[in-house]
């Protein structure tokens, strides 16, 4: 059996066929990663194309609102809310430079918005003084109650109708101020290595509000909107005044006046937005801090409701089932030595 294999082994075209197996082998383990695909480089080429197409997307839908609020410029109000809103004079009763203010910090700009803002305050009090008297009086749902009280939640409810449309402007300013707190350092960066690179500040921003309106639209519409006022306003002090303006940050605020000043005195943009990016990281890192402080007093009545009957049910459970058991045994010799 042994010398069998070692003439199998000695035969020259096993030999042969052994060296001609691992021939084969090497060539494949050699050219086999140059036909095998690179997932590294699959990835970064599918993470460019999704990225071209958020961008795309991003610069369509920002296309799209601009288009929406150029059209809306150019369309003719409604023809009743404008009549009753002219007839009645409710610009003068109603609205003064605050309003007009709101509106914008909410994103309504244009007569359009102005318009129904003050419609529907003229209207709304009817129709929250009627909703009351429905259930009032028709549904009976304070029956029990004397007559001036039913009245005066009615009067109640025609004033809450009244500041429904106030109520809806601050939230929407509220809500387009976090949404453009977020993003601002981030936008400020980006700006900064624009303007580092040898941008203009009209390209720049032009440029962050192409990168930024995936983060926050709020914030691309107002470096879009500040581009334009850029390049056809007398005064670029009057476009850096209008951003801080209508968003009523006072980080912005602050990015205005440093651009102002540099456009004035000729001072160098970048240090001034590198300053201001800094701070803005800062502000927001505090707030985070601020809010994780502000935790655990929040957290105190939860655990008083929730925790701490759980607690003490866990924790005194065995004991008063250890003492009902012996409460329950001892009664038993105790009864029978009365018997």
């Amino acid at each position: 059996m042994s010398g069998q294999t070692i003439k199998t082994l000695t035969d020259p075209t096993f030999l042969i066929a052994i060296l001609v197996a691992i021939a084969v082998f090497a060539t494949a383990f050699t050219l086999l990663p140059a036909f095998a695909r690179d997932p590294l480089k699959a990835r970064m080429k599918s993470v460019a194309l999704e990225r071209e197409e958020l961008r795309a997307k991003q610069r369509a839908r920002l296309a799209a609102e601009a288009d929406r609020r150029r059209k809306g410029l150019r369309e003719e109000q409604s023809v009743g809310m404008r009549n009753i809103v002219e007839r009645l004079d409710l610009k003068r009763a109603l609205a003064d430079e605050g309003t007009m203010q709101k509106l914008k910090m909410a994103g309504f700009r244009g007569q359009n918005p102005l318009t129904r803002f003050l419609f529907f305050r003229l209207v709304l009090p009817f129709a929250g003084f009627a909703v009351a008297i429905f259930y009032v009086f028709v549904v009976g749902t304070l029956s029990e109650q004397p007559l001036i009280v039913r009245l005066f939640v009615c009067i109640v409810g025609a004033y809450v109708g009244f500041y429904i449309p106030v109520l809806y402007v601050s939230n929407r300013a509220t809500k387009r101020k976090q949404a453009i707190t977020k993003a601002w350092p981030d936008a400020l960066d980006l700006m900064l290595i624009c303007v580092e690179s040898g941008m203009s500040v009209e390209a720049a921003m032009r440029k962050v509000a192409d990168e930024i309106g995936a983060q926050s639209v709020e914030l691309a519409e107002e470096f879009i909107l500040t581009t334009a006022e850029l390049s056809y306003l007398q005064e670029r002090k009057q476009a850096y005044e209008n951003l801080a303006g209508r968003t009523g940050l006072d980080s912005v605020k602050a990015v205005s006046q440093a651009l102002i000043q540099a456009e004035r005195y000729g001072t160098p943009v970048a240090h001034a937005l590198r300053v201001l990016a800094s701070e803005s990281r800062d502000m927001r890192l505090n707030a985070a801090e601020k809010k994780a402080a502000a935790l655990p007093p929040k957290l105190t009545v939860p655990m008083i409701l929730f925790f701490l009957p759980v607690l003490f049910a866990i924790i005194l459970g065995p004991a008063g089932i250890t003492i009902s058991e012996r409460g329950v045994f001892g009664d038993k010799p105790h009864s029978t030595e009365q018997q």
